[in-house]
């Protein structure tokens, strides 16, 4: 707020004040984590680990430091408990507050960095090391700058992006690289209900295909039909044609032609889920009437994305990763260098990605069934395997990419149901009832929490219906299903819309993201199941 212009104690109900408050009786910004200890040395105050600590190892090795102007000299004292030249970095390089340390480090951990600190750094500040580093700031700028490219300088994050955009800037101030970072700013640009802010990466791929399935499966084909037919022609256009340029293998990046990504084609990032669940979406229109969704995809097309979806299941738990085969050692996460997040070093499965590829693939199946018979039965099987393999005593699934039992049940049900199983042939489905309002913290804590007071979330409460229409719960007892269709219906406002309540969205544990159409989405999604799928009680309840 102090670098947009606002003064010391600005912003509404002195926010400036307030803020500074909590900082310094938290011990000051030396104890914030390492990700912004980066950005206040700057102002000298799995493919996403990488591609974070590539900008910021170069503007380490650079040892970039900003112009010390007197706004950064007012933050220095604002915002530090001593003053500031009586600091010794040294001492407090690993501190951080107990409200922000959610994966503490390992002393082994400490002990590298402190040995690298202290040992290895001087040599590598002095001739010929000097040499071992100008050669490896040179090797990092090309992979920022092929990552960049690759990505038409949105890169893979609004973290990676600006970091990335300051280093070409540092590089050279007047490059074409930083220029082109410029005019894909305004991607990460959202404007709410609240202002504007900055957005982790657009969403528009994923909310477009889980829109598109709720409003197929409302059965409102001729009253929308324009809308499905754009909605159909944006999927479509959006899928990524070509893999990363050059040796891409040498640049470590995998395939990506076939694939799709979290929000548009010139983001490039290949991500198993939304590949999953775009290919379902160009499967549903493949089978109605071009004259009004247009013309389907060609198969080629489809066997691209497929062909994404069974490269990225290289696990021998049959799980699928999201961006990348996963494999490497575990052992490696020891060397987690964030303070925030978990899991973050090497590539893992998930069960949303898995399910996910399980419903796309049984449906591309029955359509197209003898293409690569044996590669996708093997898929499956391995994949359902997986799920059941990874239940919890408690019967739930945890789920990494939304909060969190709730939707990793719904995921995993959608999943097993898909290849076959239902609750009489599949342990895993017995106790798979899931909640219908979850806290947040269920996701950094790895149990399930309910809602404060108990009380019940829409979208929440949407996955749980599905997922106990996926289980087959309405032929054993529907009551639960008319409730929870009840509250939907009741909870709908006056315009259509449905009220924005918690936060449904995670990333990596412990950073929660927020999805403005959900709250639509799957509210109208699990009322159109419910009404295909569910018997209408005879009476009220």
């Amino acid at each position: 707020m102090r670098i947009l212009g606002e003064g010391p104690d600005g912003g509404l109900d002195n926010a400036c004040t307030r803020a500074r408050k909590w900082i310094r009786d938290h011990g000051g910004v030396t104890y914030m984590p390492s990700w912004g200890k980066t950005w206040l040395s700057v102002a000298k105050m799995f493919c996403y680990c990488r591609m974070t600590y590539m900008p910021m190892s170069y503007l380490y090795g650079k040892r970039f430091v900003g112009p010390i102007t007197p706004l950064v000299q007012q933050l220095r004292e604002e915002l530090h408990t001593q003053p500031y030249d009586t600091i010794c970095w040294r001492e407090v390089r690993l501190l951080c507050a107990q409200e922000d340390l959610y994966y503490p480090h390992h002393l082994p951990q400490d002990l590298i960095w402190d040995s690298l600190h202290i040992f290895t750094e001087p040599f590598l500040n002095r001739w010929p090391f000097n040499k071992l580093r100008e050669k490896a700031l040179q090797v990092t700028m090309k992979h920022i700058h092929y990552e960049d490219e690759n990505s038409r300088y949105i890169t893979i994050g609004c973290v990676e992006k600006v970091l990335c955009m300051l280093a070409c800037w540092v590089e050279e101030p007047d490059s074409d690289y930083f220029k082109k970072h410029l005019a894909r700013i305004p991607d990460y640009l959202w404007v709410a209900e609240d202002g504007m802010k900055m957005q982790s990466f657009g969403s528009q791929m994923w909310d477009t295909g889980f829109a598109i399935q709720a409003l197929l499966a409302s059965n409102m084909t001729e009253e929308i039909a324009p809308v499905l037919a754009r909605g159909h022609d944006y999927i479509k256009k959006s899928q990524v044609k070509e893999n990363p340029s050059g040796d891409f293998k040498c640049m470590y990046r995998h395939i990506s032609k076939g694939s799709w990504t979290f929000s548009d084609q010139d983001h490039g990032w290949q991500v198993s889920d939304c590949t999953a669940e775009a290919l379902k979406c160009c499967l549903l229109f493949s089978m109605m009437p071009p004259e009004i969704v247009g013309d389907k995809m060609e198969p080629e097309r489809l066997y691209d994305a497929v062909n994404i979806l069974l490269s990225l299941q290289q696990s021998k738990n049959g799980g699928l990763a999201a961006w990348e085969p996963a494999g490497a050692q575990d052992w490696l996460e020891l060397l987690n260098p964030t303070d925030l997040f978990e899991d973050v070093v090497i590539e893992h499965e998930y069960v949303e990605c898995t399910s996910s590829a399980i419903q796309a693939l049984v449906l591309l199946r029955k359509l197209y069934p003898g293409h690569r018979k044996k590669q996708m039965a093997d898929f499956i099987s391995s994949a359902v395997q997986y799920l059941e393999s990874i239940q919890r005593p408690d019967g739930s699934w945890y789920g990494c990419w939304g909060v969190c039992f709730t939707y990793g049940s719904w995921f995993t049900l959608g999943g097993l149901a898909a290849a076959g199983k239902t609750y009489s042939n599949c342990a895993a489905l017995c106790n798979g009832d899931g909640g219908w309002g979850e806290s947040y913290l269920s996701c950094s804590n790895k149990e399930y929490l309910p809602l404060e007071g108990n009380r019940s979330n829409l979208v929440h409460t949407a996955w749980a219906l599905m997922g106990l229409i996926h289980a087959g719960q309405a032929k054993r007892d529907p009551t639960p299903l008319h409730r929870a269709a009840k509250l939907l219906i009741n909870s709908q406002m006056e315009d259509g819309d449905y009220p924005q309540q918690e936060i449904t969205g995670v990333f990596m544990r412990n950073c929660m993201l927020h999805y403005a159409a959900f709250r639509n989405i799957f509210p109208l999604w699990a009322l159109a199941e419910y009404c295909r799928r569910v018997a209408v009680p005879s009476k009220g309840l």
